[in-house]
């Protein structure tokens, strides 16, 4: 396969091409792609050098797919100059998540509903791509009836200014200020901008792509989010009722068999899942589960995850190792 990076020389694009190099696909050529800016920018991928070039240049290249992680204005504009070439676009941004006739996809949940029509490829937000990772199989038991979930967000969810940020603090140096506050030994309980209802754009991504993710229209979510001074992942912490009454043991062999999740829940060994211990993994990690005693038929637990890897660049990587099995056969 000849692949595409659009945002080849930033935070997620560079973490798309460590996965690629990691995944075992046959790529035959990589072409990355970025602003005119960093048009002439050598990047390093399996052993070869690539020259980046721009928008315009990567669709007359023509590769077989393109992974899209530059800002939902760039993937407005050219996604769909990349699909009207023939190019199938896998997009990181929120541009396009909640678009009607685009698919929303968590490849071990829904990625059998691709076919060869779907040009453009929506990627969760890295939030909602954790939680469904472990709802989805509980609400096929159970039956999900309400979730509340609070997110403890890392630092490299904003990007590489915010880390310069947080680092600059914790150097004593004068930081460009990304967050109105500083980060370092501080939690700031906004995520992405306000909207008017009072929630932030980041806790209506966390509503909504669940639902459309888990096929739920009308399930009940509500979301808080914070931006942590952590660097290695995200974390929640969820409180799900169902329609049906659970069991503990049950719930917990439910997660254990869950591709992709890995159950941490020991409290006699001090084992529960943490950013710190996720770093770098592209597994989701689930732990502390235990029943709420305030309402019927709910459950606590904490979901950690990284959110560069399985939050976007290996979820991305994963519905390209889909196409290339299942639809650009």
């Amino acid at each position: 396969m000849r692949i595409a990076i659009v945002g080849a020389t930033g935070l997620v694009g560079r973490k798309m091409l460590e996965v690629l190099d990691e995944s075992g696909l046959n790529i035959s050529e990589l072409i990355p792609v970025a602003s005119e800016k960093s048009k002439g920018t050598l990047i390093q991928f399996q052993g070869k050098e690539y020259v980046v070039c721009t928008l315009a240049e990567g669709i007359l290249a023509k590769p077989d797919v393109a992974l899209f992680s530059a800002g939902g204005s760039i993937s407005l504009e050219w996604a769909p100059k990349f699909a009207e070439a023939g190019i199938p676009v896998i997009d990181n941004s929120s541009a396009w998540r909640m678009h009607e006739d685009i698919k929303l996809v968590v490849p071990e949940i829904n990625a059998n509903q691709l076919t060869t029509d779907d040009k453009i490829i929506a990627n969760p937000n890295c939030s909602t791509i954790q939680l469904v990772m472990v709802l989805n199989p509980l609400h096929k038991k159970y039956g999900l009836k309400r979730v509340v979930v609070s997110t403890y967000q890392s630092i490299t969810g904003t990007g590489a200014k915010a880390v310069a940020q947080f680092e600059a603090e914790r150097n004593g140096t004068t930081p460009e200020m990304v967050y109105h506050y500083p980060i370092d030994k501080n939690c700031i309980p906004q995520c992405d901008s306000f909207t008017d209802n009072g929630y932030t754009k980041e806790e209506l991504k966390v509503v909504n792509e669940t639902r459309k993710i888990l096929g739920i229209p009308d399930l009940r979510v509500t979301a808080t989010a914070v931006r942590v001074p952590v660097v290695g992942g995200h974390s929640e912490s969820v409180n799900l009722e169902f329609d049906n009454d659970f069991d503990l043991e049950e719930v917990r062999t439910i997660l254990s068999n869950t591709k992709g999740v890995i159950l941490q829940d020991d409290p006699e060994t001090f084992s529960y899942p943490m950013p710190l211990l996720a770093h770098n993994k592209d597994e989701v990690f689930v732990g502390r589960i235990r029943r709420d005693f305030s309402n019927p038929n709910s459950l606590n637990l904490w979901i950690v995850a990284d959110n560069l890897r399985k939050g976007a660049a290996t979820n991305a990587v994963q519905i390209l190792e889909y196409l290339q099995e299942s639809i650009l056969v």
